[in-house]
């Protein structure tokens, strides 16, 4: 358990550090943009005063810098890249310390219920149900002098009264 937060911590701050480092990346980026723009500028100005060889001196350092904005690129990619399979891990990782957490929890509430305790639970349940339905009958049973009536002859008699 004490495990969790530092994980949660360091992916926050592992996060953070990305974060700082792409954006350390356009900055490089937006800094040679305007040194190709400035290359350009010149090679011009070299065309111009007719001096060729300093302007394909310009051109190679635009594109060299040209090279380097494409490697940023690809390094701000891999870090984007990162930032999401890093996010993803932080989720799977929540998820599943949300599941491990619900186990437990249901482990717990099994082991406060075992199956012996519903077992015991039913038959005491069962022998107070047998209990009430003995009383019941106990109660209901004829006592005094309709206890000694026969109801052989009852019927009989039932019988000659419903035969008149």
């Amino acid at each position: 358990m004490f495990g969790k937060p530092k994980q949660e911590t360091n992916a926050v701050a592992t996060l953070d550090k990305l974060n700082e480092t792409l954006e350390m990346l356009e900055k490089k980026e937006k800094v040679l943009l305007k040194k190709v723009a400035a290359e350009v500028e010149k090679a011009k100005e070299f065309t111009r005063g007719k001096n060729k060889r300093a302007a394909i001196q310009c051109l190679k350092r635009k594109r060299l810098y040209e090279q380097q904005i494409e490697q940023l690129g690809n390094f701000q990619l891999r870090i984007h890249d990162q930032m999401i399979l890093l996010e993803g891990a932080k989720a799977t990782t929540e998820t599943v310390d949300a599941l491990r957490t619900g186990a437990a929890a249901m482990k717990a509430m099994q082991k406060a219920t075992n199956i012996d305790d519903v077992d015991k639970t039913m038959d005491e349940i069962n022998e107070q149900t047998e209990n009430m339905k003995q009383i019941q009958d106990a109660l209901s049973a004829p006592i005094g002098a309709a206890a000694d009536f026969d109801e052989d002859e009852l019927e009989a008699e039932l019988e000659e009264i419903g035969g008149c």
